[in-house]
């Protein structure tokens, strides 16, 4: 952001004084923003692939789903480990 110079300060309403705004403090809201943002860069090669966000949005939802399906998978088991149980138990 510019500094305000003398023309935009000289165009000001003559009822208006300076010192009525208080202090001015540049970059007030930064940390905010940048905190609140949820800005992506995308790497060039990934960028070339997906045309526009609303792509980029349906690969990450299909991927979301698959992990979801996949993680339910569960492994049966095969009884080892009761039989191993058993076999120490007896001892």
């Amino acid at each position: 952001m510019k500094k305000a110079n003398q023309t935009i300060i000289a165009e000001i309403r003559s009822e208006y004084k300076r010192s009525d705004f208080g202090e001015l403090v540049r970059g007030k809201y930064a940390g905010r923003v940048a905190t609140e943002t949820n800005i992506v860069v995308l790497e060039a090669e990934v960028a070339k692939v997906f045309p526009n966000d609303e792509a980029v949005n349906k690969a990450l939802r299909g991927l979301i789903d698959s992990a979801a399906t996949t993680a339910r998978l569960v492994r049966h088991s095969t009884g080892r480990a009761k039989k191993r149980r058993a076999a120490h138990a007896g001892r």
